[in-house]
Protein backbone atom coordinates (compact mmCIF):
# COMPACT_ATOMS: atom_id res chain seq x y z
CA UNK A 1 0.00 0.00 0.00
CA UNK A 2 1.55 3.39 -0.82
CA UNK A 3 0.77 5.46 2.21
CA UNK A 4 0.31 9.09 0.66
CA UNK A 5 -2.54 8.81 -2.11
CA UNK A 6 -1.26 11.84 -3.70
CA UNK A 7 1.70 10.12 -4.80
CA UNK A 8 0.42 7.18 -6.90
CA UNK A 9 0.41 9.77 -9.93
CA UNK A 10 4.26 10.18 -9.75
CA UNK A 11 4.56 6.76 -8.56
CA UNK A 12 3.18 5.35 -11.88
CA UNK A 13 3.30 8.17 -14.51
CA UNK A 14 1.28 9.95 -17.01
CA UNK A 15 -1.08 7.41 -18.57
CA UNK A 16 0.95 4.95 -16.19
CA UNK A 17 4.05 5.09 -18.49
CA UNK A 18 6.10 4.38 -15.73
CA UNK A 19 4.35 1.60 -14.44
CA UNK A 20 4.55 -0.27 -17.57
CA UNK A 21 8.26 0.66 -17.82
CA UNK A 22 8.22 -1.55 -14.78
CA UNK A 23 6.21 -4.64 -16.15
CA UNK A 24 8.57 -4.64 -18.89
CA UNK A 25 11.58 -4.75 -16.98
CA UNK A 26 9.56 -7.95 -15.18
CA UNK A 27 7.95 -9.26 -17.62
CA UNK A 28 6.89 -12.96 -15.97
CA UNK A 29 5.29 -10.89 -13.04
CA UNK A 30 2.03 -9.72 -12.68
CA UNK A 31 1.69 -6.01 -11.37
CA UNK A 32 -2.22 -4.90 -10.07
CA UNK A 33 -3.19 -1.38 -8.64
CA UNK A 34 -6.48 -0.70 -7.00
CA UNK A 35 -6.44 2.78 -5.51
CA UNK A 36 -3.45 3.41 -4.13
CA UNK A 37 -2.58 -0.37 -2.80
CA UNK A 38 -0.42 -2.41 -5.13
CA UNK A 39 -0.55 -6.16 -5.83
CA UNK A 40 2.25 -8.56 -6.95
CA UNK A 41 2.46 -11.86 -7.96
CA UNK A 42 5.86 -13.91 -9.54
CA UNK A 43 8.98 -15.26 -8.94
CA UNK A 44 9.97 -12.02 -8.26
CA UNK A 45 7.41 -10.41 -6.52
CA UNK A 46 9.41 -9.62 -3.67
CA UNK A 47 11.93 -7.45 -5.54
CA UNK A 48 9.12 -5.11 -6.81
CA UNK A 49 7.96 -4.73 -3.80
CA UNK A 50 10.96 -3.74 -2.75
CA UNK A 51 11.56 -1.58 -6.13
CA UNK A 52 8.17 0.37 -5.33
CA UNK A 53 8.84 1.22 -1.68
CA UNK A 54 12.40 2.86 -2.48
CA UNK A 55 10.53 4.72 -5.60
CA UNK A 56 8.25 5.93 -2.82
CA UNK A 57 11.30 6.79 -0.08
CA UNK A 58 12.66 8.56 -3.40
CA UNK A 59 9.17 10.71 -4.02
CA UNK A 60 9.01 11.93 -0.25
CA UNK A 61 12.39 13.12 -0.21
CA UNK A 62 11.46 15.37 -3.26
CA UNK A 63 12.84 13.27 -6.08
CA UNK A 64 11.40 13.44 -9.53
CA UNK A 65 10.54 9.73 -10.84
CA UNK A 66 11.06 9.61 -14.97
CA UNK A 67 11.81 6.59 -17.53
CA UNK A 68 15.93 7.02 -16.48
CA UNK A 69 15.34 7.03 -13.19
CA UNK A 70 13.34 3.71 -13.68
CA UNK A 71 15.23 2.10 -15.50
CA UNK A 72 18.38 2.91 -13.12
CA UNK A 73 16.04 2.13 -9.80
CA UNK A 74 15.32 -1.16 -11.85
CA UNK A 75 18.81 -2.17 -12.36
CA UNK A 76 19.91 -1.13 -8.95
CA UNK A 77 16.95 -3.51 -7.34
CA UNK A 78 18.06 -6.44 -9.56
CA UNK A 79 21.36 -6.09 -7.93
CA UNK A 80 20.00 -5.90 -4.13
CA UNK A 81 21.08 -2.05 -3.86
CA UNK A 82 18.78 0.12 -2.38
CA UNK A 83 17.90 2.59 -4.67
CA UNK A 84 16.98 5.79 -2.05
CA UNK A 85 20.93 4.70 -0.52
CA UNK A 86 22.84 5.06 -3.80
CA UNK A 87 20.49 8.16 -5.01
CA UNK A 88 20.83 9.71 -1.81
CA UNK A 89 24.92 9.44 -1.19
CA UNK A 90 26.14 12.89 -1.36
CA UNK A 91 30.00 12.62 -2.46
CA UNK A 92 30.20 16.47 -1.87
CA UNK A 93 27.96 19.39 -2.10
CA UNK A 94 29.31 21.90 -4.73
CA UNK A 95 28.57 25.84 -4.67
CA UNK A 96 24.73 27.09 -3.84
CA UNK A 97 23.89 23.58 -2.27
CA UNK A 98 24.15 21.19 -5.47
CA UNK A 99 24.46 17.76 -4.31
CA UNK A 100 26.63 15.67 -6.52
CA UNK A 101 26.02 12.05 -5.96
CA UNK A 102 26.08 8.59 -7.65
CA UNK A 103 22.90 8.42 -10.31
CA UNK A 104 23.58 4.26 -10.81
CA UNK A 105 24.42 1.19 -9.45
CA UNK A 106 27.76 0.93 -11.31
CA UNK A 107 28.75 4.96 -10.06
CA UNK A 108 28.11 3.67 -6.58
CA UNK A 109 30.31 1.08 -7.14
CA UNK A 110 33.45 3.17 -8.83
CA UNK A 111 32.77 5.24 -6.09
CA UNK A 112 32.73 3.05 -3.12
CA UNK A 113 36.18 1.62 -5.31
CA UNK A 114 37.66 5.13 -5.12
CA UNK A 115 37.37 5.45 -0.97
CA UNK A 116 38.41 1.93 -0.17
CA UNK A 117 41.26 1.66 -2.48
CA UNK A 118 44.14 3.47 -3.00
CA UNK A 119 44.03 3.28 -7.15
CA UNK A 120 40.88 2.69 -8.84
CA UNK A 121 40.45 2.36 -12.45
CA UNK A 122 37.37 3.59 -13.83
CA UNK A 123 36.34 2.01 -17.44
CA UNK A 124 33.57 2.95 -19.55
CA UNK A 125 31.93 5.19 -22.60
CA UNK A 126 31.30 8.57 -22.49
CA UNK A 127 29.11 10.11 -20.30
CA UNK A 128 29.60 7.31 -17.67
CA UNK A 129 30.56 10.09 -14.98
CA UNK A 130 34.32 9.08 -15.03
CA UNK A 131 36.00 12.01 -14.32
CA UNK A 132 33.06 14.18 -12.89
CA UNK A 133 33.17 11.73 -9.96
CA UNK A 134 36.75 11.26 -9.56
CA UNK A 135 36.87 15.27 -9.56
CA UNK A 136 34.33 15.69 -6.92
CA UNK A 137 36.32 13.09 -4.81
CA UNK A 138 39.38 14.66 -5.12
CA UNK A 139 37.86 17.72 -3.81
CA UNK A 140 36.17 15.96 -1.03
CA UNK A 141 39.59 14.38 0.08
CA UNK A 142 40.73 17.86 -0.20
CA UNK A 143 38.23 19.23 2.03
CA UNK A 144 38.69 16.78 4.43
CA UNK A 145 42.30 17.41 5.27
CA UNK A 146 43.10 13.56 3.46
CA UNK A 147 45.55 15.44 1.16
CA UNK A 148 47.13 18.11 0.48
CA UNK A 149 46.59 18.83 -3.30
CA UNK A 150 45.12 17.62 -6.38
CA UNK A 151 46.96 16.79 -9.17
CA UNK A 152 44.63 15.96 -12.44
CA UNK A 153 46.30 15.39 -15.66
CA UNK A 154 45.30 13.60 -19.23
CA UNK A 155 47.87 12.56 -22.30
CA UNK A 156 47.43 15.42 -25.09
CA UNK A 157 46.50 13.15 -27.99
CA UNK A 158 46.36 14.77 -31.57
CA UNK A 159 43.12 13.65 -32.66
CA UNK A 160 43.07 15.40 -36.42
CA UNK A 161 45.31 18.37 -35.56
CA UNK A 162 48.19 19.14 -34.87
CA UNK A 163 49.93 20.84 -32.00
CA UNK A 164 52.14 22.74 -33.72
CA UNK A 165 49.80 24.67 -35.66
CA UNK A 166 47.52 25.93 -32.27
CA UNK A 167 48.62 29.58 -30.90
CA UNK A 168 50.41 30.18 -27.84
CA UNK A 169 53.13 27.93 -25.85
CA UNK A 170 52.91 24.54 -24.58
CA UNK A 171 50.24 24.96 -22.13
CA UNK A 172 48.14 27.16 -23.89
CA UNK A 173 48.40 24.34 -26.71
CA UNK A 174 47.51 21.59 -24.82
CA UNK A 175 44.90 23.66 -22.94
CA UNK A 176 41.99 22.53 -24.90
CA UNK A 177 42.50 18.55 -23.98
CA UNK A 178 42.42 19.53 -20.49
CA UNK A 179 39.25 21.79 -20.41
CA UNK A 180 37.18 18.59 -19.40
CA UNK A 181 39.18 18.84 -16.31
CA UNK A 182 38.94 22.20 -15.37
CA UNK A 183 34.79 22.21 -16.32
CA UNK A 184 34.45 20.00 -14.08
CA UNK A 185 36.67 21.76 -11.36
CA UNK A 186 34.95 24.48 -11.60
CA UNK A 187 31.53 23.02 -11.03
CA UNK A 188 32.31 21.78 -7.45
CA UNK A 189 34.22 25.00 -6.68
CA UNK A 190 32.94 27.55 -8.89
CA UNK A 191 36.07 29.09 -11.21
CA UNK A 192 37.30 31.92 -8.12
CA UNK A 193 37.65 29.25 -5.81
CA UNK A 194 39.34 27.18 -8.32
CA UNK A 195 41.44 29.56 -9.90
CA UNK A 196 42.80 30.79 -6.55
CA UNK A 197 44.00 26.93 -5.44
CA UNK A 198 45.58 26.85 -8.29
CA UNK A 199 47.43 29.51 -8.04
CA UNK A 200 48.39 28.56 -4.81
CA UNK A 201 49.62 24.96 -6.16
CA UNK A 202 46.60 23.10 -4.07
CA UNK A 203 45.00 22.25 -7.54
CA UNK A 204 47.64 21.12 -10.38
CA UNK A 205 46.09 20.93 -14.04
CA UNK A 206 48.55 19.45 -16.19
CA UNK A 207 49.40 17.34 -18.98
CA UNK A 208 50.94 13.57 -18.61
CA UNK A 209 54.20 14.66 -20.01
CA UNK A 210 54.67 17.16 -16.85
CA UNK A 211 54.36 13.82 -14.62
CA UNK A 212 57.94 12.66 -15.41
CA UNK A 213 60.77 12.37 -12.34
CA UNK A 214 58.37 13.67 -9.93
CA UNK A 215 57.45 11.48 -6.45
CA UNK A 216 53.37 12.91 -6.05
CA UNK A 217 52.59 12.54 -1.98
CA UNK A 218 49.64 13.06 -0.57
CA UNK A 219 47.91 13.98 -3.36
CA UNK A 220 45.11 12.92 -4.91
CA UNK A 221 45.70 12.17 -8.38
CA UNK A 222 43.25 11.61 -11.90
CA UNK A 223 44.71 10.26 -15.18
CA UNK A 224 41.66 11.29 -17.45
CA UNK A 225 41.74 9.57 -20.72
CA UNK A 226 44.27 6.82 -19.87
CA UNK A 227 43.19 5.08 -22.94
CA UNK A 228 45.16 7.73 -24.93
CA UNK A 229 48.28 6.72 -22.75
CA UNK A 230 50.83 4.30 -24.68
CA UNK A 231 52.22 1.09 -22.14
CA UNK A 232 55.09 3.16 -21.34
CA UNK A 233 53.43 6.16 -20.18
CA UNK A 234 50.95 4.50 -18.06
CA UNK A 235 53.43 2.91 -16.42
CA UNK A 236 55.73 6.10 -15.46
CA UNK A 237 52.49 7.53 -14.31
CA UNK A 238 51.48 4.35 -12.15
CA UNK A 239 54.88 5.03 -10.89
CA UNK A 240 54.70 8.29 -9.33
CA UNK A 241 52.31 7.72 -6.95
CA UNK A 242 53.97 8.44 -3.46
CA UNK A 243 53.15 8.22 0.07
CA UNK A 244 49.14 8.90 1.43
CA UNK A 245 48.17 9.54 -1.92
CA UNK A 246 45.08 8.49 -4.29
CA UNK A 247 45.16 7.45 -7.45
CA UNK A 248 42.33 7.12 -10.25
CA UNK A 249 42.63 6.42 -13.71
CA UNK A 250 39.41 7.18 -16.16
CA UNK A 251 39.31 5.85 -19.88
CA UNK A 252 37.25 4.43 -22.26
CA UNK A 253 39.16 1.47 -24.10
CA UNK A 254 36.69 1.43 -27.56
CA UNK A 255 38.17 5.23 -28.36
CA UNK A 256 41.88 4.86 -28.86
CA UNK A 257 43.17 7.90 -30.66
CA UNK A 258 46.83 6.87 -29.87
CA UNK A 259 49.17 6.40 -32.36
CA UNK A 260 49.66 2.91 -33.79
CA UNK A 261 46.76 1.85 -31.32
CA UNK A 262 49.56 0.85 -28.14
CA UNK A 263 47.42 1.76 -25.73
CA UNK A 264 48.23 1.59 -22.12
CA UNK A 265 44.67 0.76 -20.72
CA UNK A 266 43.88 -1.81 -22.82
CA UNK A 267 45.61 -5.33 -21.36
CA UNK A 268 46.17 -3.58 -18.31
CA UNK A 269 43.98 -5.49 -15.73
CA UNK A 270 45.69 -8.41 -16.50
CA UNK A 271 48.98 -6.62 -15.55
CA UNK A 272 48.19 -5.64 -12.69
CA UNK A 273 46.05 -9.20 -11.44
CA UNK A 274 46.72 -9.76 -8.16
CA UNK A 275 48.33 -6.65 -7.08
CA UNK A 276 46.48 -5.57 -3.65
CA UNK A 277 45.16 -2.30 -3.12
CA UNK A 278 44.11 -1.53 -7.25
CA UNK A 279 40.53 -1.95 -8.17
CA UNK A 280 38.73 -2.00 -11.64
CA UNK A 281 35.37 -0.81 -12.01
CA UNK A 282 33.91 -1.44 -15.65
CA UNK A 283 30.97 0.83 -16.55
CA UNK A 284 28.22 0.32 -19.04
CA UNK A 285 25.73 2.38 -21.34
CA UNK A 286 23.60 1.58 -18.59
CA UNK A 287 25.41 3.98 -16.34
CA UNK A 288 25.23 6.64 -18.78
CA UNK A 289 23.92 9.85 -17.41
CA UNK A 290 23.76 12.31 -20.38
CA UNK A 291 21.14 12.82 -22.47
CA UNK A 292 19.42 9.43 -23.49
CA UNK A 293 20.67 9.85 -26.97
CA UNK A 294 23.98 9.64 -25.53
CA UNK A 295 23.02 5.78 -24.37
CA UNK A 296 21.59 5.30 -27.77
CA UNK A 297 24.45 6.15 -29.76
CA UNK A 298 26.87 3.95 -27.41
CA UNK A 299 24.81 0.98 -27.86
CA UNK A 300 24.25 1.88 -31.74
CA UNK A 301 28.44 1.48 -31.79
CA UNK A 302 28.27 -1.96 -29.43
CA UNK A 303 26.23 -3.64 -32.26
CA UNK A 304 28.33 -2.10 -35.40
CA UNK A 305 31.32 -3.81 -33.72
CA UNK A 306 29.57 -6.99 -34.09
CA UNK A 307 28.23 -6.52 -36.86
CA UNK A 308 30.39 -8.14 -39.84
CA UNK A 309 31.40 -5.45 -43.00
CA UNK A 310 31.09 -2.35 -40.95
CA UNK A 311 34.71 -0.57 -40.45
CA UNK A 312 33.92 2.47 -38.92
CA UNK A 313 34.21 4.52 -42.28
Amino acid sequence: MVPNTHLMGALLGERDELLRLIEGAFPDDRIVVQGNEISVAGSEAQRIVRLFDELVLLLEAGQALDEATIMRTVDMAREDLRPSEVLGSTVVRAPKGKAVRPRTAGQKRYCDSIAENTITFGIGPAGTGKSYLAVALAVKALQAKQVTRIVLTRPAVEAGERLGFLPGDLMAKVDPYLRPLYDALFDMLEPEGAQRLMEKGTIEVAPLAFMRGRTLNSSFIILDEAQNTSPEQMKMFLTRIGFGSKCVVTGDATQIDVAGGRSGLVGIEKILAGVDDIAFVHLTKRDVVRHKIVADIVDAYDRAEHRPGLDGT
